[in-house]
């Protein structure tokens, strides 16, 4: 396979070789994904996994698919391509969880304009970490080259993963009441959400990117734009374990104002005390250089709070400590109360 070429492909902008050089070069890091159930590695036709279902009464497959969005501009401006796989994960992951599922395997997709080898497999270098900071495996994918449709230095980077958990350990709001608490577990940042409207505000394809100004606190604008999401599966994880977990919502596009009220039955109402959402200074910065309405970026952006998860009231001191056990700064910022507006942020 290794000696197959078509001069007439590669005249036509497709080098099948680089291909090849491509997987030669991510195998190392898709190996460090390689957990228990792992059937293939890379190369084959399917991905293959064998899941643990031992002990489970109805084991139920959870999926989910994302991509990084326009985030990924700001990676190709800056020439920095390894950790926009780790947004790709989290953005699917992140969700599976929501349902109280465990993430067993990954796949991804890259369109990219010419295969350029090294940029290709520093891509899913970012992948393989995000793998690894979820537990789940890169069991397979797809590199696509796209010459005449995109530029050269053009790439798309999408994913799809896969969870599975017990059908009566399901994360659903059937037994949320009035009184129960909101807790937050911190985003790193902007995450992979909004970035059409970051980058007209900072105007990146012209703005430099390496200023810090003083309120990122030595941070360079690049920087602050390409910080990674954060991955919270191991922490809720740790979380379903230890507390009674009643609604899991992923602040993603639509901010606060769109994802809370997902997880929210019909009748009760999340109420978030505003003054308690601590808000990093990427956020303010946007929102000053923008010009934004406060309601605008809330219902757009994390606003710093990337995940939100619904606990009882008498169980809000164990579900704090236990994720501060697992790293995650997190803190109530509000309490669910009867309501027919799902959200009210005051």
């Amino acid at each position: 396979m290794q000696k197959s070429h078509s001069g007439s492909y590669a005249a036509a902008g497709v080098d099948i070789e680089a291909g090849y050089k491509g997987v030669k070069l991510m195998k190392p890091y898709v190996e460090r994904t390689n957990i228990p159930g792992v059937v293939s590695g890379i190369g084959g036709f399917g991905g293959l996994f064998a899941p643990d279902i031992k002990g489970m009464e109805e084991p139920i497959l959870v999926s989910g698919t994302d991509g990084v969005g326009t985030k990924q501009r700001i990676a190709q401006i800056l020439d920095k391509h390894d950790t926009v796989g780790i947004d790709c994960v989290a953005m699917c992951v992140n969700d599976i969880i929501c349902c109280g599922a465990k993430p067993i395997f990954f796949l991804d997709y890259i369109a990219i304009g010419k295969n350029e080898p090294e940029k290709v497999a520093e891509l899913v270098k970012g992948v393989a970490e995000g793998c690894v900071q979820a537990g789940c495996a890169l069991i397979g994918g797809e590199t696509a080259e796209h010459p005449g449709v995109m530029r050269p230095d053009d790439y798309d980077l999408a994913g799809f993963s896969v969870g599975i958990v017990d059908k009566k350990k399901l994360v659903d709001n059937t037994r949320m009441e009035e009184g129960d608490v909101i807790i937050a577990l911190p985003s790193s940042g902007i995450h992979s959400n909004g970035y059409s409207l970051v980058r007209k505000v900072f105007d990146i394809e012209t703005a430099d990117l390496d200023a810090k100004p003083e309120e990122l606190g030595g941070k360079t604008i690049g920087e602050a734009l390409l910080t990674p999401t954060r991955i919270y599966v191991k922490p809720v994880l740790a979380l379903l374990e230890a507390a009674d977990v009643k609604g899991i919502s992923h602040i993603t596009g639509g901010g606060f104002y769109e994802n809370i009220p997902r997880a929210i039955p019909d009748g009760l109402c999340a109420k978030v005390d505003r003054a308690s959402v601590k808000i990093p200074a990427i956020f303010s910065l946007l929102q000053e250089r923008g010009s934004i309405p406060e309601r605008d970026m809330f219902n757009t952006y994390n606003m710093g709070v990337g995940m939100s998860v619904v606990v009882a009231k008498a169980d809000a001191e164990k579900a704090l400590e236990v994720l501060h056990k697992n790293g995650e700064d997190a803190y109530i910022i509000g309490s669910i109360i009867n309501g027919e507006d799902k959200i009210v942020i005051e």
